[in-house]
C-alpha cells in the first residue's frame, strides 16, 4: 500500500464514522431546534436540519429536484476528489490528506441526505454584534479543513516552483 493510500484511506476511515457518529448522537439527545450552551454568549450545541447546501441555499426548492439535484453534485464532487487523488505521486502524503478530509466530508453528508433527506448541523457560533454562523457540521469542517490544506498546498508548490524558476532542485 503507498503511503498516499495509507493516509488518504485512514482520513476516509476518521471523518465518515466521527461525522456520523456525531450526528447521531445529536439526534439522539437533542430534541429537534434544542440549543445547549457550551461556552454563553459564544458557543451551543443545537439539533437542525438543513435540506439546502451552504447557508441554506436552495432549501425551498421542491423536495424531489432538491434531492437529486444534491446527490448527484455530491456524487460527482467525489469522482473529481478521486480522480486528483489518482494523480498524486504515490508518497504525496499531504495533498491525499487533503483530498480524504474533502471526501471524507462529502460522504458523511452524502448520507444523510440519502438516509433521512437532508443534512443534520449541530454547531452554532455567536460572533460580534448578535451575528450568528449558520449552523454547521463536523462534515462541513472536514471539507473546510481540507480544501484549505489544498490551498496550502498549491501555495507551497507554486512558491517552489517560483524560487528555481530553471528546475536545478528536481535536477540535482
Amino acid at each position: 500500500m503507498t503511503p498516499k493510500l495509507k493516509v488518504f484511506l485512514g482520513a476516509l476511515a476518521i471523518t465518515v464514522p466521527l461525522d456520523q457518529l456525531t450526528k447521531l448522537a445529536v439526534i439522539q439527545s437533542l430534541s429537534f431546534a434544542d440549543r445547549v450552551p457550551v461556552i454563553e454568549g459564544f458557543f451551543y450545541l443545537t439539533h437542525v436540519r438543513n435540506p439546502g447546501s451552504a447557508f441554506g441555499l436552495f432549501a425551498s426548492s421542491p423536495e424531489p429536484y432538491r434531492s437529486i439535484f444534491f446527490i448527484g453534485v455530491t456524487g460527482v464532487a467525489m469522482l473529481m476528489i478521486l480522480s486528483f487523488y489518482r494523480r498524486l505521486a504515490p508518497g504525496d502524503r499531504f495533498p491525499a490528506l487533503a483530498l480524504g478530509l474533502v471526501l471524507g466530508g462529502a460522504a458523511g453528508n452524502l448520507i444523510d441526505r440519502i438516509r433521512i433527506g437532508e443534512v443534520v448541523d449541530f454547531l452554532h457560533f455567536r460572533l460580534w454584534g448578535g451575528y450568528s454562523w449558520p449552523d454547521f457540521n463536523l462534515a462541513d469542517s472536514f471539507i473546510v479543513v481540507g480544501v484549505a490544506l489544498l490551498i496550502l498546498e498549491l501555495l507551497a508548490t507554486e512558491g517552489e516552483r517560483r524560487a528555481d524558476p530553471a528546475g536545478t532542485e528536481s535536477q540535482q
